[in-house]
Formats: C-alpha cells, structure tokens, sequence
C-alpha cells in the first residue's frame, strides 16, 4: 500500500512523490507524456504539478501545452477522481494583464479549468509573489474562485519568508483564505532559499512543503562528474558551477550512502528531502517509465539519521 502524508493544514494527504509536469509537451510528446501518467497513477501516484506557463519559453508554443496534455490523458483515462491536481497562475501574462492582478487571476484560472477539462483545481499556486498588487486583493480574488467551488487549496511558490508570513497574518486578520502549500526550490546543493527563517515559518503555520529541483536539473542522479560530462543534456551548463562548488563532496557522500543501501542517487536525493523538517513530498518529473520507476524507488527508501547527517556536512 503507498505511504500518504498529510499535506500540512490543506486537508489533503498524498504519497511523498509528486510527479513534476513540466515536461509534458516539451522534453516529452503526448504518447509518452501519457504512458507516464498512467504508470504514476497506477503506481498509486496522487498530485500531479503542472502550470499555465509550461511550456511557454519553447518556441512556439504559448503556455498551456503541460495542462492540455494532462486535461486530454484525463478525459481519455478515466482517472480524475484518482488524482490532485495542483496548476499555477503568475507568470504567463494574457487576458486580464499579468502576475497576480486579480482580472488576470480570474481569467487564467478559466483558462487552466478549460485546458484540464475539470471543474475544481485542488491545488492552485501564486507561481511567484507580486508586489505591485496588495496582497488582500490577490487573497480577495483567490477566495472568489474558493467560494465558486473552482479551487480547493491555496498554495505559494518563490515566496521570501516576509512575504508569505505577511500574508499568513493578514488572512487570519481579514478572515481571507490562507495559503496552505509552499513550493520553493529546495534540494541537497540549493538549501538557502529554503532553510532558515521560511522552514521555520511553514513548520510553525503547518504548511505542507513540496519543493522543486529535487534533483538539482539532475545534477544530483551522478551523472554529471566532470567537465566532459557537461554535453550529456540541455541542462548541462549549468553543472559547471555545481561541481566547482560543493557539488562534489555531495556526490562523494551520496556514493558512500549508494554502497550502503543500494538505493540510486536519485532516491537518495528524493528521500533526504522526504525527511526534512516541514517538507511533504519532493516534485520530480520523469521523461521514460524506466526514470519514474526508480523515482517511485523514493517512497521505500529510510535513511538512517547519520546518513542524513553526512549528506548535510557534505553540502555545508
């Protein structure tokens, strides 16, 4: 039976894996974006992440492409009531202006129930803080999509601290819906945006922590060891400064902590961040049945508090 966790305050509880949608209709067609949703779902996979702006900064495309791709797998499938659904608003300007303008949170929500084909999202994002609007109207316009039953939980994503507590104060001041997920970049080379004064923050409040870049860009999987490696993807000049960094020492831990278990990097990466004070489940996508499986491979994997711990003094 999958392990679920509760999802902080949300009143949802999900498997510690959710799975990343942003390569769907980018790094990945149709056919296989729909072989992978099916394999996580049977897998007894719950949350799937997309956005309105995947895949907008391919060419060609417009945004959209990651959820109509999913809304289609939905309605061919079957499968809604097996799944969350978690989509964003924030970063693709259209109807309604941009960011976090309440006409344009309006419109996007729309559009994103449209492309998904459902009627409520269970887990919808302000994909990144806007400061030019006063946050009681951003809150304002999210519980108006709350009260029509199109949304069921507010989530926050590249939040600073200061912003997100501020905004926790004012929905428990102006009774305003509050935001009960955080999403922030967070994995074994990139701790700072997350550790500190924002993880102390979700852990006070109770939200439910899913972070993104689990696996650093897949710098974490081991693949990248040296400069020759670098060619292997299109992410792979941004490894460069990861391994001159303390990249390499992380990976000489991880090695040691392989040998150990027999896990993969890439669980061992996905399950130091599962144990994490305040975190629920990491997100990473999967572009073949063969990557998700070994993803999936997370969920059975207990690291020993001294194996943690090494993982930790390795990054510092």
């Amino acid at each position: 039976m999958t392990p679920t966790r509760e999802l902080g305050a949300s009143g949802l509880a999900i498997p510690p894996l959710v799975l990343g949608g942003n390569v769907f209709g980018w790094t990945v067609d149709k056919a296989q974006s729909f072989r992978i949703l099916d394999r996580f779902a049977e897998a007894g996979g719950v949350m799937i992440d997309t956005a309105d702006v995947y895949s907008a900064w391919v060419s060609g495309h417009q945004g959209g492409e990651s959820e109509a791709i999913i809304g289609e797998w939905l309605r061919q499938s079957g499968k809604r009531d097996k799944v969350l659904l978690a989509t964003k608003v924030g970063m693709l300007p259209g109807e309604g202006g941009e960011k976090l303008a309440p006409a344009r949170i309006a419109a996007a929500a729309e559009a994103s129930l449209r492309r998904l084909g459902v009627e409520t999202i269970d887990l919808y994002y302000a994909h990144q803080d806007d400061e030019s609007v006063p946050q009681e109207d951003v809150l304002a316009a999210f519980g108006t999509l709350i009260d029509a039953g199109k949304v069921r939980v507010l989530g926050a994503s590249n939040f600073h601290a200061v912003r997100l507590k501020a905004a926790l104060d004012l929905a428990t001041r102006e009774g305003l819906p509050h935001y009960r997920v955080l999403q922030p970049e967070y994995n074994l080379v990139s701790r700072h945006k997350f550790e500190g004064e924002l993880q102390n923050l979700c852990v006070t409040h109770n939200l439910g922590v899913l972070p993104y870049y689990g696996l650093a860009s897949g710098f974490l999987t081991g693949k990248y060891r040296s400069e020759a490696d670098l060619g292997k993807s299109v992410r792979g000049g941004r490894m460069g400064e990861l391994l001159a960094g303390k990249g390499g020492a992380v990976l000489a831990a991880m090695d040691t902590i392989a040998a150990e278990t027999g896990a993969s990097h890439a669980q061992i990466a996905l399950a130091w961040l599962a144990a994490q004070d305040g975190v629920t489940a990491p997100i990473a996508s999967a572009t073949s049945i063969e990557q998700l499986d070994e993803l999936l491979g997370a969920w059975d994997v207990a690291l020993t508090d001294a194996q943690l711990d090494r993982l930790v003094e390795a990054g510092a």
